[in-house]
């Protein structure tokens, strides 16, 4: 099974382009970039089924070893009705969204920002808590200090008395 390089590094640029797309807010570009990304998965499964031009079924009078693995071909098939189901979808989103704000735009989940603030705030909490407790320890380091100072004073002042 020889497989060009030339193949899979198209098949890496197309996942690589998708998933850039795929990050991004517009719904075209994750529309895209999911598209992008089904065509390298078609692409590279099919890279791996074997050297091109051998016949896919066993004919009468063929040799086994000359007959293509059916599998990959199975899953690209597989994959492009996956990839097709939802690209309508996405479209169907996308078009969805535009008729109703004018831009299809993701927009941020309010519960989502709530949970982050929550969570940073928690944060903050926390932070501050070890912060009195450093300086609760601080300050009761310094007191007991200070006691220890007082009594060498007395007795230093006491001696010389």
């Amino acid at each position: 099974m020889k497989v060009t390089i030339a193949l899979i590094a198209v098949g890496g640029v197309l996942f690589g382009c998708g998933t850039a797309l795929l990050l991004s807010r517009p719904l075209t570009r994750i529309l895209l970039g999911a598209v992008l990304l089904g065509n390298g998965a078609n692409l590279l499964v099919l890279a791996t089924a074997g050297r091109a031009g051998k016949p896919p079924l066993l004919y009468p009078g063929t040799d086994p070893k000359d007959v293509a693995d059916p599998l990959p071909q199975a899953m690209a098939l597989t994959a492009i009705v996956i990839t097709l189901a939802l690209t309508a979808f996405l479209l169907a989103m996308a078009y969805r969204g535009w008729q109703l704000s004018g831009d299809d735009d993701v927009q941020d989940d309010v519960e989502d920002i709530r949970i982050a603030l929550r969570a940073e705030h928690e944060g903050t909490r926390a932070e501050l808590r070890a912060v009195l407790r450093a300086d609760r320890v601080r300050q009761a380091r310094a007191e007991e200090t200070e006691d220890l100072d007082d009594e060498v004073w007395d007795h230093v002042l006491g001696a010389d008395r």
